[in-house]
């Protein structure tokens, strides 16, 4: 179905249900479509699906009502959503996962509206499961395409904010990790797509050079096996050893670090994204996916972008050749990003920070 006129949502209080579950870091680009609701149609009643893990991160926002989404429950992750929302219908659906079992999850929703995404943006049937459609359009960040889901009910985004909630025992828990001032470089070396990560050795050299030059590391990352591999991987390569804080941290505590940080260095990966909600300098690594569609969203400038050399040496054409959002996850696409290269952008962003370093 072609995407239809935009049509306001009746006067008074409707009732909204939004459907996305996952990841990390598109739950936050979600957020901030949330505060342009609360802020344009404030009388509506917001529902939001989201995924065990991820409530985790946004469970607490104001004015919001959430249900929880445990995929790894199977069949009784989907009956515990069916059973929540059992004789209730929303004026709208804004079905912002196009995911199989998404689509499925859908149907536990009643809605007179059910809006998804353009024809080129839907996959695993999910025109099936929507009623109408966001407007086509190609060139656009995620949090972009996330925001165009209130353009059918007459409302647009105009202002970008999160304003995630931090609890008072996250902030004193940073406070203990990172006392005082000194400023503070964390690096989180893990993406969930393993082939964006970093060697380990250009992790290293990168932490020397920070520390080198006065700056406080900290590694930071999950509780997973593999995460705390690659940390210990770092830690027996580096000259001189940062904070480990791998496995330490919460969602909510790594918010809290990130406002006593003045950049992170990271791969495409939810603490990137976590970083630029907190309005923390991003030192993106990109090479396997493009920044401009699912880099940090607010500021660049700090990213080593690789991206059109990637599809250039591995698909055998410029980036502007291939379809949006193609992925490039090619063993060793990330060697492309080299250490001079992220070493200049860590200057670059010191020196805008007006960070006082050494030498």
């Amino acid at each position: 179905m072609p995407s239809l006129p935009s049509r306001p949502l009746p006067p008074g209080a409707s009732s909204l249900c939004i459907l996305r579950t996952s990841a990390i870091g598109d739950v936050t680009h979600v957020v901030p479509l949330v505060r342009t609701l609360q802020s344009q149609v404030p009388e509506s009643r917001i529902t939001w699906i989201v995924g065990k893990l991820e409530r985790r991160l946004v469970g607490d926002l104001p004015g919001v009502e959430f249900v929880t989404f445990d995929k790894g429950a199977g069949r009784a992750g989907v009956k515990a959503v069916r059973d929540a929302l059992a004789g209730r219908r929303f004026d709208a659906l804004l079905h912002m996962q196009v995911a199989l079992r998404s689509n499925l999850l859908s149907l536990a929703v009643k809605a007179d509206r059910r809006i998804g995404y353009d024809r080129a943006r839907s996959k695993d049937l999910h025109g099936l499961f929507v009623n109408e459609r966001i407007p086509a359009r190609s060139g656009e960040h995620v949090l972009d395409a996330m925001a165009s889901f209130i353009e059918p009910l007459g409302l647009k985004q105009t202002e970008v904010r999160w304003d995630i909630p931090v609890p008072d025992e996250a902030h004193a828990w940073a406070a203990e990790q990172l006392p005082g001032d000194t400023p503070t470089l964390l690096v989180s070396p893990m993406s969930s797509h393993t082939v964006r990560n970093w060697r380990v050795e250009r992790y290293a050299a990168l932490i020397d050079h920070a520390m080198a030059r006065g700056m406080r590391v900290a590694l930071v990352g999950g509780p997973s096996a593999a995460e705390r591999g690659l940390a210990d991987a770092i830690l027996a390569a580096v000259r001189q050893a940062p904070l480990d804080l791998t496995g330490k941290d919460t969602l909510k505590r790594f918010m809290a670090l990130l406002a006593r940080s003045a950049m992170i260095l990271t791969p495409d990966s939810g603490p990137m994204h976590m970083a630029n909600a907190a309005g923390v300098k991003v030192l993106g690594l990109h090479a396997a996916s493009n920044p401009n569609r699912s880099g940090p969203y607010s500021d660049r400038r700090w990213c080593v972008d690789k991206y059109d050399e990637a599809s250039r040496t591995f698909l055998g054409k410029p980036a502007s050749e291939i379809p949006w959002g193609t992925k490039i996850e090619k063993p060793g696409v990330m060697d492309l990003v080299q250490v001079d290269e992220m070493i200049d952008r860590f200057e670059a962003c010191a020196a805008h920070l007006q960070l006082r370093l050494h030498g």
